[in-house]
């Protein structure tokens, strides 16, 4: 079916505000709430514990439930708020949420995928979530019965799930937007490989950063040794990097994040501000976009991360959006004392042939660990 009829029976069920973190497997969901415009108050939320919030208030405000989506990895950040707020046992705060099912038992994905694909359902067991699962042959008439199920839930103060699997839904209008920048990310990671110093090590956040840096890497030096690819969990590569920072002090240590995943995990800027790690350099390629799952907006694409950087405590901080700024950063970088951070405004524009690593994750894990001893 079309994500469309999914939308409307959720507009039909008396639900006007719906909100989440963009999925590839909902693609069309999330390009359907774009062009669905005017049928529900739609709100891209930092993480997806802000959307269970935003939902919990959304009830108390209007006696409705509100609809949360979000890619299966993101039920780790909506459990907190879920079983200490959410729960019957607590406040008894009604919501529906749509998950994409991400690796899926017995679908080839990708490996952060794996785990979290194995224990989903699981996991809305554990958490008293009942849940139904929708695929490419669920009719309308059984979605009309799950709806219905959902429905009798919500009427009672409680959650109910329901779990996408891939290719769900038919292909449909796409919901396209231009940022308006002009610099090409894999360029602009291009630069910054080959400008960087001797000994460097990177830190890489998820989705497309990462795989345009190993591709890059492999073409600039032979190898990617010194690239740490943080397949998943989304918003914590900056951790990951200050971990590295402080442990290795002889080390110069550059995490290139994304803007989507800063928004996720902001509380970590102020906190590495306040170790002051002189060796640490954060770059946040900034497309306003949550690119990597389909290019919709973040919601806070306006946000400026130079100047909350600079409030959150950074030695330095700049935006930069042409190459005459990025080769100047690039050779500052050398000689700055850290912690900086440098936004690169970078437009929606990838290959569609990218490659993905060849090796397992621990792959990674074992040569980034030989070349940083």
């Amino acid at each position: 079916m079309k994500a469309i009829e999914l939308l409307t029976k959720i507009e039909k069920m008396g639900i006007d505000v719906i909100a989440g973190v963009p999925d590839s497997t909902l693609k069309q969901f999330c390009d359907g709430l774009q062009l669905y415009e005017g049928h529900f108050q739609h709100y891209v939320t930092a993480n997806e514990g802000a959307a269970v919030g935003l939902a919990v208030g959304t009830f108390l405000a209007s006696g409705k439930p509100a609809c949360i989506y979000m890619q299966n990895s993101g039920i780790g950040n909506a459990v907190n708020p879920l079983a200490s707020l959410a729960n019957d046992d607590v406040y008894g705060i009604p919501m529906l949420f749509i998950v994409g099912w991400r690796g899926e038992p017995g679908v080839k994905d990708e490996p952060q995928h794996v785990f979290q694909g194995k224990v989903t359902c699981k996991l809305f067991d554990t958490l008293a979530v009942p849940y139904a699962v929708m695929d490419k042959n669920t009719t309308s008439e059984e979605l009309s019965g799950i709806l219905e199920k959902a429905g009798e839930q919500l009427s009672q103060n409680q959650q109910f799930a329901i779990i996408v699997k891939k290719d769900t839904f038919e292909p449909d209008k796409k919901f396209l937007w231009d940022n308006g920048n002009n610099l090409v990310r894999e360029q602009v990671l291009g630069k910054l490989l080959e400008l960087s110093e001797k000994d460097t090590c990177i830190v890489s956040t998820t989705g497309k950063i990462s795989r345009e840096l190993y591709e890059q890497s492999n073409k600039i030096y032979g190898n990617h040794d010194s690239l740490f690819m943080t397949v998943g969990g989304m918003g914590h590569a900056s951790m990951i990097a200050l971990g590295i920072a402080v442990k290795r002090p002889d080390k110069k240590v550059i995490c290139i994040d994304g803007d989507g995943a800063v928004l996720m995990h902001m509380g970590a800027l102020p906190f590495i501000a306040s170790k002051a790690p002189e060796n640490y350099i954060h770059i946040v390629i900034n497309n306003q976009a949550h690119e990597s799952v389909g290019a919709m907006p973040t919601g806070c694409q306006y946000a400026d991360f130079a100047m909350i950087a600079k409030a959150a405590g950074y030695a330095y901080a700049e935006r930069v959006a042409d190459y005459e700024g990025l080769e100047r950063i690039v050779e500052e970088m050398k000689n700055k004392k850290g912690p900086v951070l440098y936004e690169i405004m970078v437009s929606l524009e990838s290959r569609a042939d990218l490659s993905r690593p060849a090796e397992a994750p621990k792959q990674n894990r074992d040569a980034f660990m030989k070349y940083l001893n």
